[in-house]
């Protein structure tokens, strides 16, 4: 691997977002710029959902066609739950963000990511030990002091290195960095599943797999936002497939 870079055109129609989106995949580089328009950040999202659409459409084909022959799918922790409001915030909402976060937040390669993601992921650790050890308004306490001073502490880093470029060690592992993001965003949601060993259920894990490819690219030509953006337009897709199947089912 090398420290090699590249530099991001100026995109006007699908098939240009396309190409370069699979030239990446083939070759992914960290951009020299990221694009940082908010039109332009979403028109990137709007032609990346059409091939997420195309990728997920030829997946549920699949799948029919694997059911229809008789082979049985487990079926994922949504199916036959009721879905509240609550289930709905945090599938749309809060999975998209936190999920963005802690798998593509730091593929940029900047110093204020890099900085600050291991300082959350501390501060999270220590909270969690805490939680264990102690009871009551003492754990309460415990984890939101915790909590608190990781935010706090990684916000401050973040202003601090907010204008440094990305790191060129970085640019030189670059490509590893994105396909280990990629296959650790498919492989947690594994625990989607309660039957089966993990071998088995690996292809099922296929669609988060293309979606993480999806959101790399995103992230890194266009800004953390506009990768958050499609991951909760592709949540919010799923929850209606859910509960149109659901009514269905119930007419």
């Amino acid at each position: 691997m090398t420290g090699e870079s590249t530099s991001l055109p100026s995109l006007t129609t699908m098939r240009a977002e396309w190409g370069q989106f699979f030239g990446f995949l083939k070759r992914p580089a960290l951009p020299d710029d990221q694009e940082r328009g908010l039109r332009q950040g979403a028109f990137a999202v709007s032609r990346i959902l059409v091939l997420d659409l195309l990728a997920m459409g030829m997946l549920l084909v699949i799948a029919g066609a694997v059911m229809a022959s008789g082979i049985a799918i487990p079926e994922t922790a949504l199916a036959g739950m009721e879905i509240t409001a609550g289930i709905v915030f945090a599938v749309i909402v809060i999975a998209p963000v936190s999920e963005e976060l802690l798998f593509r937040s730091w593929l940029s390669g900047r110093p204020r990511y890099l900085t600050a993601f291991p300082i959350l992921l501390i501060a999270g650790l220590a909270a969690a030990m805490l939680a264990v050890n102690s009871t009551g308004d003492a754990a309460t306490l415990s984890v939101g002091f915790a909590t608190l001073v990781g935010i706090l502490l990684s916000l401050i880093m973040c202003g601090v290195l907010w204008k440094r470029p990305p790191m060129r060690w970085f640019r030189a592992v670059f490509p590893l960095m994105f396909w280990l993001s990629t296959i650790a965003f498919a492989c947690i949601h594994l625990a989607n599943f309660s039957e089966g060993n993990w071998m088995t259920l690996l292809p099922l894990v296929l669609p988060q797999f293309i979606l993480g490819a999806l959101l790399g690219y995103l992230r890194v030509h266009y800004g953390l936002w506009t990768a958050i953006a499609l991951h909760m337009i592709h949540n919010g897709l799923i929850i209606a497939l859910v509960l149109g199947a659901t009514a269905a089912s119930g007419a």
